[in-house]
């Protein structure tokens, strides 16, 4: 039997739900039997294949043009595309930056930050352009199963692996559910 395509790439986050997912722990082991990691932000293939992939798993939120084309380049690349983690479902603690501004935000952060010296805000393509709005990823692209949590338990990551491994659509259900000894 061949084993199921994984693709896993994190937007504008701080890789909380990527250790979630390593949270696994020992029953990675045996998801690894039935999947294969094509891609993450922590080995040396940064992207989903070309052919594509079975799952795509996005982190974080969408909060600049660079996230917008990594979010499209895997919903293109992937037949199920999960938005893992607060950040990835709403916009999460990111989206705090919706509150102030943009322009607000960079400037207090690149000019007036009491370390700042001779401070200038950034402003090259290859970083992205920032939104005016940072969201979640299915304000961009279509997203088939969400799974909420600051970072979701690492038990409910296994569980929809699990489900979708087995051919079924996962009901994501509040914490409390997953509960293992």
């Amino acid at each position: 039997m061949a084993k199921v395509t994984v693709a896993t790439d994190w937007l504008a986050a701080c890789a909380g739900c990527h250790m979630s997912l390593l949270d696994i722990d020992e029953r990675i082991v045996g998801l690894l039997d039935l999947v294969e990691f094509t891609s993450s932000p922590v080995t040396d293939l940064k992207h989903p294949p070309k052919e594509g992939v079975t799952v795509g798993i996005l982190t974080g939120a969408i909060s600049n043009t660079h996230n917008v084309e990594v979010a499209r380049r895997m919903r293109e690349r992937c037949k199920i595309l999960i938005a893992l983690g607060d950040c990835a479902t709403f916009g999460g603690i990111v989206a705090t930056r919706n509150l102030a501004g943009t322009d607000a935000c960079l400037k207090r952060a690149y000019l007036e930050a009491e370390s700042v010296v001779d401070g200038v805000i950034p402003g090259c393509p290859e970083l992205g352009i920032p939104l005016d709005t940072v969201t979640g990823i299915g304000d961009v692209v279509k997203v088939d199963l969400y799974i909420p949590g600051c970072p979701p338990s690492a038990d409910a990551i296994y569980f929809a692996l699990s489900e979708l491994l087995a051919g079924r659509v996962p009901v994501v259900l509040p914490a409390e559910h997953f509960k293992y000894d």
